[in-house]
């Protein structure tokens, strides 16, 4: 009786107890549950629209060239730069070693022959989506766009499997960056007023529901 007894005062004990929150995993989770719910609401506000045709497109009317965004670096040369680690450049900015992480795919990279620096939502997708309709300048400047998500260092070989599909055709072969590919689509489309089609819309939530 004396044993029970003190069992249960252990058990209160312990019950009493607080308990802590452990920093990390949770918080990152939490971060992420945020960020999806800001896509969703910016994926809400978008045009539903039918694509437009690709008639007039050419690679040229958004990127005759890369842009230089600081002294010789072009836009790039510093999306390989920041997105690669042990990273070694010539006077000309030009990376002559690094090493990349290919997140659509998974791969790590050790030649900057093998790796693109792809445009998230397709610059050919992107004239269909409404950028048909703008300026040279603003073509430009979403082709060589820093700030948004739209630049990222990927293999040349999922690349060429991407061209210039949208998520209703295809995603990263990787699952577990849909979330990611996901927001990242919906921010720069959403910053630049470009409107969706209702099967790349479906598809977006879709993906979001991995995060």
């Amino acid at each position: 009786m004396i044993f029970l007894r003190g069992t249960i005062v252990a058990v209160l004990t312990l019950l009493a107890i607080p308990l802590v929150a452990v920093p990390g995993a949770s918080a990152d989770t939490r971060k992420q549950t945020d960020t999806a719910a800001a896509a969703r609401r910016m994926l809400g506000q978008l045009k539903v629209a039918k694509a437009l045709s690709i008639r007039g497109y050419a690679h040229r009317r958004f990127q005759p060239r890369w842009a230089h965004h600081k002294g010789t670096c072009s836009a790039r040369e510093m999306v390989l730069a920041r997105d690669a680690r042990r990273i070694r450049k010539n006077a000309a900015c030009h990376p002559v070693k690094g090493l990349w992480y290919s997140p659509y795919d998974g791969k790590w990279l050790k030649s900057e022959k093998q790796v693109d620096v792809d445009h998230v939502v397709p610059l050919a997708y992107a004239w269909r989506s409404g950028a048909r309709r703008w300026s040279q300048a603003q073509r430009r400047a979403f082709a060589n766009d820093l700030t948004r998500p739209e630049l990222i260092v990927v293999s040349h070989s999922v690349n060429m499997a991407k061209g210039g599909q949208g998520p209703q055709s295809w995603r990263p072969p990787r699952r577990a960056y849909w979330c990611r590919y996901a927001i990242s689509w919906i921010t720069v489309k959403h910053h630049y007023r470009l409107f969706v089609t209702r099967k790349e819309r479906v598809a977006l939530l879709n993906m979001l529901r991995t995060c």
